[in-house]
């Protein structure tokens, strides 16, 4: 039997960070506003001094931590921070980082100026946002050329067996650069991570053993396969266009083994021998009704 996953229709979707910093001429705030579209965690704010240490080599060694924070984002994804100036001591720009988890998608710095422990005025946007094709219908992009039209897009598909510690993904796109599968626990843990290179046609697959430690809580667990990370300046044919392309299916794992849904075909199987049994039992019944 088959693990059969539910694909949406296409649509582009965008994830990433982006944030804000404002602060007025004179003033002692620096307010940070953003957006998240990861549910993963807090974000996390590391704001490191203008300074530099030179060791004696002339070597740049690092700076020092000003000032950190933590916000939560709210059900939008939303999120807001503040920072006070007036102790901070060293004249010039401040780094902010805004960082959750470890993907580059969602580490954002921002620079304000500090002067006197106030602050210059500032409003100063950096995004990390990208546009993501999901469920990988292929898309249509226009290239550098208008009248050349390219599609391209990224589909997956999970199969096991029912008690197996073995799941198979099948896939296709329309890219030969590397795919980066990842599968998440039902509790946001990241319990593993592949990647495997498409053959010429643009097909590909690998196995995912489950079971261990980090397979242990029951529940549905979601695989993700992506290719590629951000603009893509060298293809010929996309030209500049982003060339993200994501795709996820779920299952679901019971003490550390694969139990698979009732897909079309697995549906269709279980109807036709129900029927049969049902048609052999009227039968049965009517071949003992005495006859008269």
């Amino acid at each position: 039997m088959s693990v059969i996953s539910v694909h949406q229709d296409a649509f582009a979707a965008e994830s990433g960070m982006s944030i804000t910093a404002t602060a007025e001429e004179g003033g002692n705030i620096i307010s940070i506003t953003g957006t998240t579209s990861s549910n993963q965690g807090d974000v996390v704010f590391t704001v490191t001094t203008p300074d530099q240490h030179i060791d004696f080599k002339n070597k740049i060694i690092g700076t020092n931590i000003q000032a950190i924070g933590q916000e939560a984002p709210d059900a939008n994804g939303e999120f807001s921070l503040e920072f006070n100036v007036s102790n901070w001591k060293q004249d010039g720009m401040y780094k902010i980082k805004a960082q959750q988890g470890s993907s580059t998608y969602y580490t954002i710095v921002v620079s304000v100026e500090v002067t006197s422990g106030t602050t210059a005025e500032t409003s100063t946007t950096q995004s990390g946002i990208v546009t993501t094709q999901r469920s990988g219908e292929p898309i249509l992009y226009h290239s550098i050329n208008p009248s050349i039209e390219v599609r391209a897009g990224l589909y997956i598909a999970a199969n096991a067996i029912e008690g197996s510690d073995t799941i198979e993904i099948t896939g296709h796109s329309t890219r030969t650069y590397d795919v980066t599968f990842t599968v998440i626990a039902p509790n946001g843990n990241l319990v593993s991570i592949d990647q495997i290179t498409p053959k010429s046609n643009g097909d590909f697959a690998t196995d995912i053993t489950v079971g261990g430690p980090l397979w242990s809580q029951d529940g549905m667990y979601t695989v993700t396969a992506q290719q590629g990370s951000g603009w893509n300046h060298s293809d010929s044919a996309i030209g500049s266009q982003l060339n993200l392309f994501t795709d996820s299916v779920t299952v679901e794992i019971v003490d550390g083994h694969v139990i698979p849904e009732f897909g079309t075909i697995a549906a269709m199987i279980l109807a036709v021998a129900i029927i049969s049994i049902i048609a052999i039992s009227a039968k049965s019944r009517l071949s003992i009704v005495p006859r008269y």
